[in-house]
């Protein structure tokens, strides 16, 4: 039962940096969605330490653990641009595959180092234990 608590607070978390991200991209008047800019935002935080991964771990687990799902509706979504994409067939696809090597890319990337930074802290961790 505590596991579950700490989901969702952690769930709380993710969802106040993305509602942050909504607000600046909103008030800023910038081009780029507001997820990106939580993610960007969350990415930051992550990084210089001011929020911990264990923090957001789990909670971030049990969504990766679930993206399928939520792919769903933009699957069917998709069904019913049919006239688009026989009009712009060619350049949506050079667009998704630059998108689709950037974002493994970048997802590996990103993996990587929080997969590095999470066993520097374990090590870091195991060398100081008495």
């Amino acid at each position: 039962m505590k596991s579950w608590f700490m989901i969702i607070g952690q769930l709380f978390i993710l969802w106040i940096i993305n509602t942050i991200g909504f607000y600046i991209v909103e008030t800023l008047n910038l081009t780029i969605p507001g997820n990106v800019m939580g993610l960007m935002i969350l990415f930051l935080l992550l990084v210089t330490g001011i929020i911990p991964i264990r923090w957001v771990e789990e909670a971030a687990n049990l969504l990766i653990k679930h993206l399928a799902f939520f792919f769903i509706p933009i699957a069917v979504g998709l069904m019913a641009l049919g006239t688009v994409f026989l009009k712009n067939g060619i350049p949506l696809i050079i667009i998704m595959g630059i998108s689709i090597v950037l974002g493994i890319y970048l997802t590996g990337f990103v993996s990587q180092f929080v997969a590095q930074k999470k066993e520097g802290v374990k090590s870091e961790n195991n060398n100081h234990s008495i």
